[in-house]
């Protein structure tokens, strides 16, 4: 039941039901070994998914000598398996070996894509449930349920009740949602100062609405949104607009916080400015009206990181500077803007505001940089999917094949999938019990890095990939 609550995304509707079954079956889980592989499996990816910790040796007793599946396990089974899997950590190389051989497995067997039973395994090998957002997967789970035989259990009939009237209130509140967003960016203005830019409101919208996909948190979405909004502007303002002088006096005044030096800059810069100002004190107001702390300070820190980041790429850029890979990572891991997201995630939730959680987050912790991580590499494998790609934007790739003399695309783009799982391993780590953040921000950070592939790998075939971002819209309307 609690495997499909998850696989329907409906979670949030019997929380305290969830949380007292598996609180029993994690005492119970040294009575795993006597388990079949499907409920071992099972319950591993769920356990861990909701931050309990259980030991990945549980599974040796299904592996020989070595260290390949004992028995040859059902094509529904190998699916369980590698889903598992995909929530190992840090250190727990041990059956990566085992997780390759069934994908290799399942992607032969499934090759041909003929059935709608193959096209379903396909692909949970493109979107492991761990990684993807919920509403990608849950029309899988539910053939899944029906390739099992089992959709006309009762259990199974009232819950998959609740899921529709949830999508039904889900897109009410989404439209609305996105119709204030829309307002709200008509009314800044911004677009009239910079034509080149992105005029994207509903793509910013949509990294709040997978952030925080609690139903009562709209007003939170909303202000999360402006800074997102943001952090795309001015990312144009630095690849599209400026010229690397102004580039250089208009990081200065971000981090003096004042209007000193604006007057030798252009209009569009100074509008930009006086919204990131407006913008950053209306928030911070409103966190410290509800939540009893003013994350001012905290938040134009943020910001003055986050143009000195991306001031060190334009630099590069005008220089014609290639980075190594470890250095253009550091930079980049700050560039992606994902720290700047997830401290204004922390300050709009308000939950354990203290001086040391506030210095924590302050410090890009390891549950947000290896998000980030995830993010920088994610849109970098996209800028590079050509081979014929001149990598004027600087991209990991480029500077891996510069360190590398020799090495190929498909070379880079492979070590790219490996850094992206070791960042995966490392996330799933930060989020197991006891965590210094608490179980919300915890799945914003997961969600962040879910949304991901979503906002920089869509142009794929629906049977296969994941939805394009339009339809994904659409979808939510």
């Amino acid at each position: 039941m609690t495997n499909a609550n998850q696989g329907l995304g409906i979670v949030l509707h019997f929380r305290l039901e969830i949380d007292q079954n598996l609180h029993i079956i994690y005492k119970e889980c040294t009575h795993f070994y006597a388990c079949d592989i499907h409920e071992l499996a099972l319950c591993f990816r769920v356990l861990r998914q909701d931050g309990h910790y259980v030991q990945e040796s549980i599974f040796e007793n299904i592996l020989n000598k070595k260290g390949r599946l004992e028995d040859d396990p059902k094509v529904d089974v190998k699916v369980l398996l590698y889903e598992a899997f995909e929530i190992f950590l840090e250190d727990e190389e041990t059956h990566d070996g085992v997780k390759e051989f069934m994908f290799d497995r399942l992607n032969e067997l499934c090759s041909c894509r003929k059935s709608h039973q193959e096209r379903v395994m396909m692909s949970t090998l493109a979107q492991p449930r761990h990684k993807t957002l919920r509403r990608l997967t849950s029309n899988r789970f539910i053939s899944m349920i029906k390739i099992a035989g089992q959709e006309n259990k009762e259990w199974f009939q009232s819950i998959l009740g609740v899921a529709e009237i949830k999508s039904i209130l889900l897109k009410s509140l989404v439209h609305e949602e996105m119709s204030q967003i829309s307002k709200w960016w008509r009314e800044l203005g911004l677009e009239k100062e910079l034509r080149k830019i992105r005029n994207q409101p509903l793509k910013w919208y949509t990294w709040s609405r997978e952030i925080l996909q609690d139903p009562t948190l709209t007003e939170q979405r909303l202000d999360l949104t402006k800074p997102i909004s943001l952090v795309y502007v001015k990312d144009d303002i630095f690849d599209v607009y400026g010229k690397l002088e102004e580039l250089i006096i208009f990081t200065q005044v971000v981090e003096r916080w004042d209007h000193k030096g604006l007057e030798k800059l252009p209009r569009y810069m100074k509008v930009c400015f006086e919204a990131l100002d407006m913008i950053t004190m209306e928030i911070s107001m409103k966190i410290c009206k509800s939540h009893g702390w003013n994350p001012t300070d905290s938040l134009r820190k943020s910001w003055a990181s986050l143009c000195k980041a991306f001031l060190i790429e334009a630099k590069w850029f005008n220089s014609g500077y290639l980075p190594n890979t470890e250095e253009y990572m550091k930079n980049g891991v700050v560039s992606s803007g994902v720290h700047l997201v997830m401290l204004h995630v922390y300050f709009l939730l308000g939950e354990e505001l203290t001086r040391e959680k506030v210095e924590l987050i302050e410090s890009n912790p390891r549950i947000v940089s290896s998000a980030a991580t995830i993010l920088r590499l994610w849109d970098d494998l996209g800028s590079a999917k050509d081979e014929n790609q001149d990598g004027a934007d600087g991209s990991y790739i480029e500077c891996y094949m510069n360190e590398y003399e020799g090495s190929t695309v498909d070379e880079a783009r492979t070590h790219v999938f490996h850094k992206i799982s070791k960042a995966w391993k490392c996330l799933n780590m930060e989020c197991l019990n006891p965590s210094p953040f608490s179980r919300s921000f915890s799945k914003a950070c997961l969600n962040i890095a879910r949304t991901v592939p979503l906002m920089y790998k869509y142009n794929y075939d629906d049977d296969q990939r994941l939805l394009g971002l339009d339809k994904y819209l659409k979808s939510l309307m």
